[in-house]
């Protein structure tokens, strides 16, 4: 996916910049950058590779030569950023989160209106903050620009823009990925993840609504575009990708989780199904929502197993699908004593392709486990995700559920997908037993995704829930016109 954070200062901000943006760590693995401004330095920039080594040991030389008063930083899983752009609106460094479906498209209109070049290449193709920059410059203002991109990104597009005036501050036009602005005496911040700026001694100030634009600067924020009536929060936020110190829109994700994996616990009770020993997460984002689950049924909260962080610090920080699941192996470290000939209860935050939560599973039982019952914090991803780059996928095929719909329907697949998503259907629970399978877990039962709903606490028709249903919220539509 990727994080961003921005600070408009009235002394130097490369250190709050620099610290502010590794508390984004946990969102991108490939490349960090930061840019900076000031009136007698300019234009500054550095950008690293992070696969292999934390940001912040690849940027602690720069953040003692570079200076400015405001200044923009990303964690990127995708190209490297923020580009720093010359054109008929100035120069402007830019920096970008979101998903371009109609990339192929835009990039012909731009050749098309005799756009010539563009200059950086990620992975044999255009740089598509690159893309973002060239399309905001075909309007007359910047502002006009941002707009523009708005409007016409299949996907989702949330910025961040350095000028000499300030940071323009753009949330996705429906609000997909969050943008918080905090505030202390002389400076102004604006974050993707609202707990970034606490240990810099910034306040909340407000969040910005879908589609909305400001100008920050060390004096205020100034709203240049209001915001939308419609928003689509991306829900997965709280399942997984958001920091448990983290809120969107007033909800925490941590609270959330708990409240996750209470209703867990009172489905499985209601059903009455399994009496498992203890209740465990797999760690990291599985924690929570365990804990949630064991508060509720009373049953013992234990962690059968421990990362191992020191030198492995992120499951899928490779590229290789196969060393990453290598990684996952790595650094689990089993406590037999809590294992052997137990009933377990495990909670993941999601099975998406299902090969790690296989050798997880069968490393438990390798270790003495009696039985393994798995409950995903979430429901099954039946649609690949079309607005932010959550995951490594290429395909839908990549997803467990969606292979077993199409060994069972073949060339019916694409019209059994909504029955499949139904929780009430017999499909589903067809599904649910073929995964578990070949996933060879004592029992499987994922959160239905009206408690998905309640556990977060926004009305549907504002979370996005295409990857479980198909649909962007409640208001029977596939996508947004």
């Amino acid at each position: 996916m990727g994080g961003l954070f921005g600070v408009a200062s009235r002394q130097n901000c490369t250190h709050e910049l620099f610290y502010g943006v590794d508390y984004h760590s946990h969102l991108g693995t490939r490349r960090g950058g930061m840019a900076t401004y000031g009136p007698a330095e300019g234009f500054n920039r550095a950008i690293h590779n992070i696969e292999n080594s934390p940001f912040r040991t690849k940027f602690e030389r720069d953040v003692e030569e570079m200076a400015g008063c405001f200044g923009i930083a990303c964690i990127s899983d995708f190209e490297p950023q923020p580009l720093i752009i010359q054109s008929h609106l100035g120069s402007f460094a830019i920096a970008t989160v979101g998903k371009v479906n109609n990339f192929d498209q835009l990039i012909r209109e731009l050749y098309d209106d005799r756009h010539t070049h563009f200059q950086e290449m990620t992975n044999g193709q255009v740089n598509v903050t690159e893309l973002i920059g060239a399309l905001i410059c075909r309007r007359d203002t910047l502002v006009d620009g941002i707009r523009y991109v708005q409007d016409i990104v299949d996907g989702s597009m949330t910025m961040l823009v350095l000028k000499s005036d300030g940071i323009y501050a753009a949330r996705d036009r429906w609000g997909r990925t969050p943008l918080v602005i905090g505030k202390k005496d002389g400076a102004f911040c604006v974050s993707m993840e609202s707990f970034a700026y606490m240990n810099l001694g910034y306040a909340d100030e407000r969040e910005l609504g879908p589609g909305e634009i400001v100008r920050i600067t060390p004096d205020g924020v100034e709203q240049l575009a209001a915001p939308g009536e419609k928003m689509q929060i991306c829900s997965f936020l709280w399942v997984y990708y958001g920091y448990p110190p983290s809120s969107y829109e007033g909800i925490n994700v941590e609270e959330m989780r708990y409240r996750c994996g209470s209703m867990l616990a009172k489905r499985d009770r209601d059903a009455g199904l399994i009496h498992p020993d203890m209740v465990a997460g797999v760690p990291d984002s599985g924690t929570a929502h365990a804990i949630g689950y064991a508060n509720e049924s009373k049953i013992p909260f234990t962690r059968p197993f421990i990362k191992y962080t020191p030198t492995w610090p992120r499951s899928f920080m490779p590229v290789s699908q196969n060393q990453r699941n290598l990684i996952a192996r790595m650094k689990l470290l089993p406590v037999r004593a809590l294992i052997e000939d137990k009933k377990l209860l495990l909670i993941d935050d999601s099975i998406v392709r299902g090969t790690q939560l296989r050798e997880t599973t069968e490393f438990l039982y390798q270790s003495g486990a009696r039985e393994v019952h798995v409950r995903p914090a979430c429901p099954p991803l039946v649609y690949g995700c079309r607005f932010l780059n959550f995951s490594r996928s290429k395909s839908d095929l990549d997803l467990i559920a969606r292979r077993v719909i199409l060994a069972r329907e073949g060339e019916n697949a694409e019209k059994t997908l909504a029955e499949y998503a139904d929780p009430e259907s017999e499909r589903y629970e067809i599904m649910l037993e073929e995964i578990r399978r070949q996933q060879n877990f004592t029992s499987l039962r994922y959160h239905r995704l009206d408690d998905l709903v309640k556990s977060i606490g926004l009305p549907k028709c504002k979370l996005c829930t295409y990857c479980f249903d198909g649909c962007t919220g409640d208001c029977g539509k596939k996508t947004p016109d």
